[in-house]
């Protein structure tokens, strides 16, 4: 059983989650965390989970940062590393077809969702359920919303080509890219009319991963 530390409300853990559902391998969840506990964040007065920056977490991950696995004394960090080597290692063309085209725009989609989504998702986050409101920045919402409409626009955009963001069948691309444009969506700053956006939502909630760790409105505050 690969061992994973994280926690279930982090879009980084969820992903891997999600992931490790796909594939049919049995995990076992260490919550760890060093900005949220279970009061809530750290900014509120709450005392994290930790684990993180002690010897030898930092010893697996020099960053401190989850999730984390140990797949059998192969250690991993980073969730799109993780949801790759799921993938490769256990998903036996659940995940991506083995076509170099295919891995490619996958990947492609899951660093456009940490490049340009997550960001000013984590800015809506904290202005809007983290942070007490002496902390909190005026219009910081707005601007951060905004920011993320525009690029998903370009998910609209691709979405009206291909039913899945790599192609026309689900893929490894469809996991980050879904958890965060569904947080966007259950944090109420849903933007214009994109129906191949809500389509693509629609069949990724039909999915068994998705619905346990990635579609309860709690999971994400």
């Amino acid at each position: 059983m690969i061992r994973i530390w994280g926690r279930p409300n982090s879009i980084c853990t969820k992903r891997v989650l999600w992931a490790f559902v796909e594939v049919g391998v049995e995990f076992d969840l260490t919550l760890a965390s060093g900005t949220m506990g279970p009061d809530g964040h750290i900014s509120r007065g709450a005392e994290p989970w930790g684990k993180v920056d002690e010897p030898w977490f930092r010893a697996m991950n020099p960053n401190g940062t989850i999730p984390v696995i140990d797949d059998d004394g192969f250690v991993l960090w980073e969730s799109i590393a993780i949801i790759a080597w799921l993938a490769n290692r256990y998903g036996d063309g659940i995940l991506h077809d083995g076509r170099p085209e295919t891995i490619a725009r996958a990947v492609q989609w899951m660093s456009w969702t940490n490049e340009h989504l997550e960001p000013p998702l984590n800015t809506q986050i904290l202005e809007l359920h983290r942070l007490p409101e002496d902390q909190r920045t005026p219009g910081a919402v707005d601007e951060a919303g905004e920011a993320i409409a525009r690029s998903v626009e370009g998910l609209e955009a691709q979405l009206a080509r291909t039913a899945y963001v790599a192609g026309d069948r689900f893929s490894m691309g469809d996991i980050p890219t879904g958890a965060a444009v569904y947080r966007w969506r259950v944090f109420g700053q849903w933007g214009g009319p994109m129906p191949h956006v809500d389509a693509w939502l629609a069949r990724l909630g039909e999915r068994e991963g998705f619905r346990r760790h990635v579609a309860p409105p709690e999971l994400h505050v």
